[in-house]
């Protein structure tokens, strides 16, 4: 998949994007369980040794998680495939990765992370405005599939869900709850990742385009989506009180 990024790493509407960001007062935090349980999800199911949730900043990029890298708080904005990736309208997709791939950034710095193959599906806010990226990397060059995008895309979705769901609660003064959410979904996350490893044990990989292997993940997902809306709509009213 050829990326066609604009001239400029930083576009015109990023003041009003970052207002949006800081809305949810998630820059620079601690890990919080489920983020973490969705990034490692995310690598079981695309059996890559990182992936991430980023939030890009004005001149920082921040992991809120991170699986398969030492502990690092995230990369300078021009250092993060992530701060480019929030530029597309389409899934990213760098199946192999060279200097040129993406001159927004800086290579030596992708180059040193022992980055590959980069997929990214963008995590958005209710208004339109892009906050970061759900995304996979791995050290070797490799095909990312039209079914495996749509479904690293609805991951994603889930996760900005999440993102919204944590403001909610918590900007309401509702911290038990959602510690109670995220117990809630961390559970639901948790057996999608027994089913993961089951899936990933009979063929050494989830292949998407299989139809009977890919509903059972689908319908996870979608019992992650019902246990977001159940929750969503106890929030909003708390919010709102």
């Amino acid at each position: 998949m050829a990326n066609a990024y604009p001239d400029s790493l930083i576009p015109g509407h990023d003041a009003a994007r970052l207002r949006t960001l800081h809305q949810f007062q998630i820059v620079n935090t601690t890990p919080e369980p489920v983020f973490d349980d969705f990034a490692a999800w995310a690598a079981q199911l695309f059996g890559t040794p990182i992936a991430l949730i980023s939030l890009v900043d004005a001149d920082f990029t921040w992991f809120k998680a991170l699986v398969g890298v030492d502990s690092i708080p995230g990369l300078v904005r021009n250092e993060s495939m992530c701060s480019a990736a929030i530029l597309q309208d389409a899934a990213v997709v760098v199946s192999d990765y060279k200097p040129e791939s993406c001159t927004l950034i800086r290579p030596d710095v992708a180059q040193a992370l022992g980055l590959s193959f980069y997929a990214g599906a963008v995590l958005e806010a209710a208004d339109g405005h892009r906050l970061g990226m759900l995304a996979i990397i791995d050290k070797e060059a490799r095909h990312f599939s039209a079914a495996e995008q749509a479904v690293l895309a609805r991951l994603a979705g889930l996760v900005s869900q999440t993102i919204a769901l944590r403001h909610y609660y918590l900007a309401a003064g509702e911290q038990g709850e959602w510690d109670d959410a995220q117990r809630d979904l961390t559970h639901a996350l948790d057996d999608n990742a027994a089913l993961a490893r089951y899936l990933t044990s009979r063929n050494q990989r989830i292949d998407f385009d299989d139809e009977a292997v890919a509903q059972p993940v689908v319908r996870r997902l979608e019992g992650v989506a019902q246990v977001l809306a159940r929750r969503l709509a106890q929030a909003l009213p708390a919010l709102a009180a």
